[in-house]
């Protein structure tokens, strides 16, 4: 039995700039999202969201699940600006999402890292440069850029791949390589919209050992999957999207549609 998750430690609005963030009581991690009776509806009548509350914190790991079709990547979409929501409001790292556009919105999405299920890639790049694009796009030096770079293919396994291109690597290999270019700038958001949904059960699980090294090391992370047994095996807080509704079960129940 799974129950609706209302009113989950709403932050007060603040605004859009948002320099000083609220207080919180000794010995609770601040808000890095934070949604309040949001609600999404698309063009033609149907709703992806409605009156969702939700809290995540610096330093969480929090897996989104639900049925096919349900709105899970909407959700994501609606945290780093791609879709406005159509009430309601989002802060994501300190800053209120609502009108936000251009420059203001290009420097939010610099502080969080997106992983997709079909990799993006760019297929005549080595995975050096693959990696090394977030930095070069954002004005890193190059000697900045050769910094980082290593670490990142290190976290994720691949130095020894740095020079191959994309279509020389597996399916699991392009998407650590992804989730290397999402992390080498350090956000401390990270959100994943299934990451594993391409791969088989063992390249899956070592996509998720990266994320909970990352999870380790501070990052916050927001994952989508519909993969009952990867959720079970690892543990992580989760939240259920169904019919437009947030949920947080009691125990884990996957929510038929």
């Amino acid at each position: 039995m799974s129950q609706r998750l209302v009113n989950v430690s709403p932050a007060a609005p603040e605004s859009r700039e948002s320099a000083v963030p609220a207080a919180v009581p000794p010995g609770v991690k601040p808000a890095i999202v934070t949604l309040t009776a949001v609600c999404k509806t698309y063009d033609n009548g149907s709703k992806a969201l409605m009156d969702g509350n939700l809290t995540i914190r610096q330093g969480d790991f929090l897996f989104i699940t639900g049925p096919s079709g349900s709105g899970k990547s909407t959700l994501l979409k609606l945290l780093y600006g791609e879709q406005p929501v159509s009430a309601g409001q989002i802060v994501v790292d300190g800053v209120d999402l609502t009108g936000l556009r251009g420059d203001r919105l290009a420097h939010l999405r610099r502080r969080i890292g997106i992983v997709f299920q079909d990799y993006k890639l760019i297929p005549r790049r080595t995975v050096a440069e693959n990696v090394a694009f977030v930095l070069w796009a954002q004005g890193f030096s190059r000697s900045e850029i050769e910094r980082r770079l290593p670490p990142a293919l290190k976290l994720v396994g691949l130095p020894h791949k740095a020079n191959c291109f994309p279509e020389e690597l597996s399916g699991g290999e392009q998407q650590r390589v992804s989730l290397a270019r999402a992390i080498v700038n350090t956000p401390p958001l990270l959100l994943a919209d299934e990451p594993t949904g391409n791969l088989d059960a063992d390249n899956s699980w070592q996509v998720i050992k990266i994320l909970q090294k990352l999870n380790a090391i501070g990052i916050t992370i927001i994952v989508t999957t519909h993969d009952e047994q990867l959720i079970q095996r690892s543990g992580q807080p989760v939240v259920q999207l169904c019919n437009g509704r947030l949920y947080v079960p009691t125990t884990y129940n996957p929510i038929s549609p």
